[in-house]
């Protein structure tokens, strides 16, 4: 009986150590036990047997008998792809191209990074890994080999300053070291699935073999170089037979998976005008292609900046050397390169006289090809290109030529008369649109794919579709022509009550560059019409969106309709609120039909293609990572450390409200703003989340070094100078301040300074898991004096608008079919709205007194390091949207500003913000977190709801299911 009751747990042992078909079909002979045994023991579980009578019968029997209820629990299809991860994974596929690597994070490499290093400007050094992810590298290189420093120390202490950024450490890391000590002290310090680069043969193959059996017991992929006894591998047969001898030995005898293998051939340099160096590249090539055709599994990388080398302070020439070797390498084999992202050429984009000299060079064309082209790199270096003759040159190719250029580039000029010359030369219209149309169309999606484009690049290559598909319209319409076959339909709406749609409006237009057919319904949208449109368009994905948090329970909604109609379309989830995590917990399971969650734009053509394509392996991948997901929010709820609400209220924020006198303002009431036009804003506006929108990462104005990040830039300066001169947008807003006092986790606005009568309340929640690092429980009310302190205290509120203008100038491009000026607009409106709550914000602390002696700079402002706090109902602290109505009450909001609520309580217009003002010195900004049943039962008393209200409207922050 006692072996009964325990058996369960080495079931869910098993099962969790992902060992398949444990106990079925088994029999209670000894020799079975000793199987489970080895098996135990081989996964790290040896100990589980401490007091257990060993390998009787009756012990087997026991088991058997108690796990017969439970099924054998079938394991995922293994997936056989590379991968790694930071706090994000990397999937490694074909349809990546090429995995860069940023190198400037690498001591050896980099003198700037190097430089900051030795002067222990560690914050800097950070700063050139997170270009490095920004500019597009899925992992980054840190090496800290240096002779004056100590390299173990440093490495320990900049992967620990790297694991405090997500930004950058979400990406894998690739620890750089030629001593083993520093690699094994970063290998102690990575979270997820890291890279050593590098080990080698070059000490002989048992110590070799010691460090592959550590990199594997670290849970880490290897970089092999092809290096061995006898020195580097500078030929193919040399590189094939090092690489080779060390794939048998970690793949046959160690059994180290084969995708957690890469190996670097060596980069050496060409151009040299030495005559064993005229084969480098090709050599590269051609055993990297043979390392991919015999060695299964294994990838192949190169530090591509060594193949440049000879060419150093001449950058023009040394970027299309890289472009080309990248061009040609990963068409043989290469899929990982070290390379600085931010400085990548395209291949298509270097000019055809400089491509001809390096490809001479690189492909060992001839013996004269370095001579050719040193004396060619004396002609372009510090060359600026003449934009009028190479507008002039790309106006002179066949009418194909310019349709795909002009889609490229993003050029509306000619688009009429180059679609109106490929209509009469091809007859029929659709064949234009199915032609030259698509084909450039391809090539902006794959450039897009493979991380050679940047969204604005790819939403203005749209609005030139846009524009020439509206051009041949009319046309197809006279012939009752049918439309070109597209790749799939895709439904996309922003649900009912939220008013939000930039996000939206970018996967659209992604996924229109990719074939797709697009049909936005708009915002606000009920679950019955979506579903409606679906079917009569005959969707084939529905895409959901929406900002706000009530819009999460709205999309469970929908997909509950779906399933009740018993639908099968795939359901997509995004927007600002939504996540994995929550579609995995709350979607997911309502809906038999894959539900999946769509980061940002890069990522939706993968997505949408895979489920049309019904790939079988990634739809089981989805549902098993789901699953995954869900388990571990479950058993997280279980473990959630609560405490009960009283006790967090006791160990709330205090003050001595005896020594401190809260701020009195020079007015209460209300006071209108309506005489701020957009250029008064415009020096208030933090830019930097303008670029998020546009999927850029980085702040401004640093970002502004990436050419795609100024273009886009420089667009929005024009139009927001003709936003001004044409007087679009109108801004209006009001703030206010209230005689208020804290009672309880409430707190309460008298209708005038004797404090005698509550006008209302504003109710406020408190962080209740426990604190073991000493601060407290934090709510909103604790920054407000409390009634019985006899202190007398106000608090603040406010409502702004960039006004109605955005959307009708939005509306106004998008009915000219140009997405990206309509998503520009939105943009700028979003930016000027916040823009205007950090004007009024300064307004409000000058009628406060404290503001008036600031004395803060842009960058003081963006950085908010000034007094007080202004937080937003809806969010983390405060996250019940409902508490907007008794400020837009108390504000008499909507008719000063013409900003209604929504019945899921977004604002409209979209471009609007509003919230609350607290003068404490010590107030903050925190998270909430989840709160437990006693709060909400608390929180629905204070408020005269039920509970279940309570819950609805709160239901991202429940520590337990409802």
């Amino acid at each position: 009986e006692e072996l009964a009751e325990i058996a369960p747990c080495y079931i869910s042992i098993y099962a969790n150590a992902g060992l398949p078909n444990a106990f079925g079909g088994y029999d209670d002979t000894p020799e079975h036990m000793g199987a489970i045994y080895d098996d135990f023991a081989k996964n790290g579980y040896a100990n589980i047997w401490g007091g257990c009578c060993g390998t009787t019968p009756a012990h087997i029997k026991a088991m058997a008998n108690a796990v017969k209820k439970y099924p054998t629990r079938i394991p995922p299809a293994k997936d056989d792809r590379p991968h790694y991860s930071g706090l994000e994974p990397l999937r490694i596929t074909p349809e990546m191209n090429l995995v860069m690597v940023g190198e400037r994070s690498n001591i050896t490499g980099s003198p700037k990074f190097a430089r900051l290093i030795r002067e222990g400007d560690l914050e800097a050094a950070l700063q050139i890994a997170r270009q490095q992810v920004e500019n597009g590298a899925n992992i980054i290189d840190i090496n800290m080999d240096e002779g004056l420093i100590d390299s173990e120390a440093m490495m320990v202490k900049f992967l620990h300053l790297v694991a405090s950024e997500p930004d950058i450490s979400r990406v894998p890391i690739m620890i750089d070291s030629s001593k083993w000590e520093v690699i094994e002290a970063g290998l102690k310090c990575i979270q997820g699935k890291g890279i050593v680069n590098s080990i080698s043969m070059k000490e002989g193959e048992d110590l070799f073999r010691e460090h592959a059996r550590k990199i594997q017991r670290y849970g880490a992929g290897m970089v092999v170089m092809a290096f061995d006894e006898k020195g580097q591998a500078d030929t193919t047969e040399r590189r094939i037979d090092i690489c080779t001898r060390a794939y048998r030995i970690l793949v046959d005898e160690i059994g180290i998976e084969p995708t957690d293998i890469i190996f670097d051939p060596n980069v050496f340099p060409i151009g040299t005008g030495m005559e064993e160096h005229r084969i480098n590249a090709v050599s590269f090539f051609e055993a990297s292609k043979l390392i991919r055709d015999t060695l299964p599994g294994a990838m192949v990388s190169g530090g591509i900046s060594n193949v440049s080398f000879s060419f150093r302070g001449n950058n023009r020439v040394r970027e299309a050397i890289h472009a080309a070797f990248l061009y040609h390498g990963t068409k043989a084999g290469l899929n990982m390169g070290i390379v600085n992202p931010g400085m990548l050429e395209v291949y298509d984009e270097v000019p055809p006289d400089l491509l001809q000299a390096v490809e001479d060079v690189v492909l060992n064309h001839d013996e004269d090809a370095t001579e050719r082209l040193i004396d060619f790199a004396e002609t372009v270096k510090g060359e600026k290109r003449d934009k009028k003759v190479e507008t002039q040159e790309w106006r002179s190719g066949s009418i194909e030529e310019r349709l795909s250029h002009a889609l490229v580039k993003g050029i509306v000029d000619f688009i009429n008369e180059d679609v109106e010359e490929a209509r009469l030369k091809l007859i029929r219209p659709i064949k234009v649109i199915e032609g030259p149309l698509m084909a450039g169309m391809n090539i902006v999606g794959d450039l897009f794919g493979s991380g050679k484009m940047f969204l604005p690049q790819v939403v203005k290559s749209a609005r030139v579709m846009k524009k020439a598909v509206a051009y041949l319209l009319p046309f197809m319409d006279d012939e009752k022509d049918g439309k070109s076959v597209s790749a799939g339909k895709v439904l996309m709406a922003t649900v009912k009550g939220d008013v939000h749609d930039i996000g939206k409006n970018i996967v659209g237009v992604v996924l229109a560059c990719n074939n797709y057919e697009v049909k936005d319904i708009g915002v606000m949208i009920p679950w019955d019409k979506i579903l409606k449109e679906a079917k009569e368009w005959g969707a084939d994905i529905i895409g959901l969106s929406g900002l706000i948090t009530p819009s999460l329970d709205e999309m469970v909604h929908v997909a509950k309709e779906m399933q009740r109609m018993e639908m099968k379309l795939p359901l997509l989830i995004g927007g600002a609120t939504t996540s994995k995590k929550h579609t995995a917990v709350k979607i997911a399971p309502e809906y038999d039909a894959p539900a999946i969650h769509v980061l940002d734009a890069s990522r939706a053509v993968t997505v949408v293609q895979s489920l049309l394509n019904q790939d079988l392996a990634y739809r089981r991948a989805i549902k098993y990572e789901y699953n995954a997901l869900r388990e571990q929010h479950l058993d997280a709820q279980e473990a959630k450390a609560f405490q009960p609400l009283e006790a967090a209220r006791a160990n709330s924020f205090s003050t001595d409200w005896k020594t401190y006198t809260p701020p009195s303002p020079d007015f209460t009431g209300t006071r209108a703003i309506d005489s701020v036009s957009a250029e008064d804003l415009v020096p208030f506006i933090d830019w930097t989340p303008f670029f998020r929108t546009w999927e850029f990462q980085g702040k401004f104005p640093d970002i502004l070094e990436k050419p795609a990040a100024r273009a886009v830039y420089d667009d929005a300066q024009e139009l927001l100078q003709r936003i001004i001169d044409e007087n679009r947008f109108k801004p209006r807003g009001i703030h206010g301040f209230f005689p208020a006092n804290r009672v309880g986790d409430d707190v309460e606005i008298y209708t005038d300074e004797t404090r005698a009568e509550v006008k209302t309340t504003l109710h406020f929640l408190r962080q209740q898991h426990i604190k073991t690092d000493g601060t407290p429980n934090r709510c909103f009310a604790d920054f407000i004096a409390p009634k019985d302190s006899g202190v007398a205290d106000h608090i603040g509120g406010f409502a702004v608008t960039a006004g109605s203008g955005v959307s009708e100038l939005a509306q106004q491009f998008r009915e000219d079919h140009d997405d990206y000026n309509c998503i520009l607009t939105q943009a700028l409106g979003d930016r000027l709205a916040e823009a205007f709550a950090e004007y009024l914000h300064k307004q409000t602390r000058d009628a406060w007194g404290f503001g008036q002696t600031e004395n803060l700079g842009y960058a003081d402002l963006i950085k908010e390091k000034y007094r007080g706090i202004r937080p937003a109902p809806g969010y983390p602290a405060c996250p019940d949207h409902t508490e907007k109505i008794t400020l837009f009450e108390q504000l008499d909001a909507s008719a000063h500003t013409g900003i209604e609520l929504t019945e899921g309580m977004a604002m409209n217009p979209a471009s609007s913000v509003s919230g609350l003002y607290f003068a404490h010195p010590d107030s903050r900004y925190f998270p909430l977190g989840r709160i437990d049943r006693d709060q909400v039962s608390d929180y629905a008393k204070r408020k005269s709801w039920t509970v279940e209200k309570v819950e609805k409207w709160l239901s991202p922050n429940l520590g337990y299911n409802a």
